[in-house]
Order: C-alpha cells, then sequence, then structure tokens
C-alpha cells in the first residue's frame, strides 16, 4: 500500500474514533391523530393508500430549523397538527411538520421519530426520506462544526443501515420533479428553501463520499 493511501486509512480511522456519537431518543408526539394524518398525507398528496405510516428511506435531506435552540426546535416538531403560524402549508395538510432527527448546536443527535416513518420535511419526497434537522441555520447562529461532525456521522450511521441512494440539502429538492421518486400531486405546491447551505452540504457529501450517493438531477 503506498504511503499515501496509509495516511488517508489513518487519518480516516482517527477521524472515527474522535467523533463516536450516539442518538439520544427525545420522541415527538406520535399518537392516533398523527398517525391518521400521516396516512391521509400519503394518500392526498402521493396516491399513496398505507395501513401504517412507514416509508422505505433510499434519501437523506438535511435541513436548518432557523430557530436558535433546541427547545424551540423541538416544540415546532412535537405537536401531531399544525400550529396557527404556518398558514402557508395548513391548506395543504393539517398534519404538523417533523423530522426523523434533531442534532443541537453542541452536536448532540436526537431521535424525535422512528426512522422508518413518514415525517413532513420535504415537498414531494417525504414518502422515501430521512430528514435531519440541524438547530439554527440564520446569520445569528449559524451552523456549527459539531453539528457538521454528527450530520457526517449521522448519515454514516442511516447509509450503512438503508439502501440510502441520495444524500441531499433541502434547497435541492426541486431539482426531483419529473424523477421517479417525485410524487407531489399539485405542480403549485412549492416553497423556496437555502438550508442547510451550500458549503455545509459540500462538507458533508465530501466526508461521505465512499457511499457514491447518486447525483442530485439537473434541470
Amino acid at each position: 500500500m503506498k504511503k499515501a493511501a496509509i495516511l488517508f486509512v489513518l487519518s480516516s480511522l482517527l477521524w472515527a474514533c474522535q467523533v463516536q456519537k450516539t442518538i439520544v431518543d427525545k420522541p415527538i408526539l406520535f399518537d392516533d391523530e398523527r398517525i391518521s394524518l400521516t396516512k391521509e398525507y400519503l394518500l392526498n398528496r402521493y396516491n399513496l393508500e398505507q395501513e401504517t405510516p412507514e416509508i422505505v428511506p433510499r434519501m437523506i435531506v438535511l435541513h436548518w430549523t432557523a430557530i436558535p435552540t433546541l427547545d424551540g426546535s423541538f416544540d415546532a416538531f412535537k405537536d401531531s397538527k399544525l400550529p396557527n403560524w404556518r398558514p402557508d402549508i395548513e391548506n395543504v395538510s393539517g398534519l404538523n411538520v417533523s423530522t426523523q432527527f434533531l442534532v443541537d448546536r453542541d452536536g448532540t443527535i436526537y431521535r424525535l421519530m422512528p426512522e422508518n416513518f413518514m415525517g413532513r420535511h420535504v415537498i414531494g419526497l417525504n414518502h422515501c426520506s430521512i430528514g435531519v434537522e440541524n438547530v439554527g441555520g440564520t446569520e445569528e447562529h449559524p451552523l456549527t462544526k459539531e453539528q457538521l461532525k454528527s450530520n457526517i456521522w449521522l448519515v454514516t450511521y442511516l447509509a450503512e443501515k438503508y439502501n440510502i441512494d441520495y444524500l441531499i440539502g433541502h434547497y435541492e429538492y426541486t431539482l426531483f420533479e419529473g424523477h421517479p421518486l417525485w410524487l407531489e400531486v399539485d405542480d403549485g405546491y412549492r416553497t423556496e428553501k437555502t438550508d442547510p447551505g451550500t458549503d455545509f452540504m459540500k462538507k458533508v457529501r465530501k466526508a461521505t463520499k465512499r457511499f457514491n450517493f447518486k447525483p442530485v438531477p439537473s434541470k
């Protein structure tokens, strides 16, 4: 083995040892109402009639919450129905937004719901994706190095556990319009997104390139 290759392997092993993580379960409310609303969403938005809210994960979508605290971010997801401050998407479904994982600013990873249950976090692709939200993301509270390390660890964990084809930032979701995975029935239902930022995505992709995720479609 060449010296450069040996150094790369050693540095990768050292990095892996330094960023060992655990997942803390911090469940949001997933009661009968939320299950019913999720199944209704699957049917009305994707024409998928299911007995359960389960999904087959094919994609990981990284986000930021734009809320500076863990408690505030968690509160945005915890209830089954949308709060009054989200009238922009309430007419589409009363199901509250949610995500499988939430990463705090210190890098702590919280699992909010079963990994294979549908969360409402990305238009058109909820039925096949696992969402990872990061606390913060505003100019005043940019994403941290600790969050970056945790996202890399979490993407690795998920890619090793599931048959993940795509890793995308939320801002890239509309590039899947017309793709076989895209199932949103309403051509007018879109929101503009910039999270979690192109630089953040570039770093996560570089650190997880060994999984050979499929390229994001281009228009």
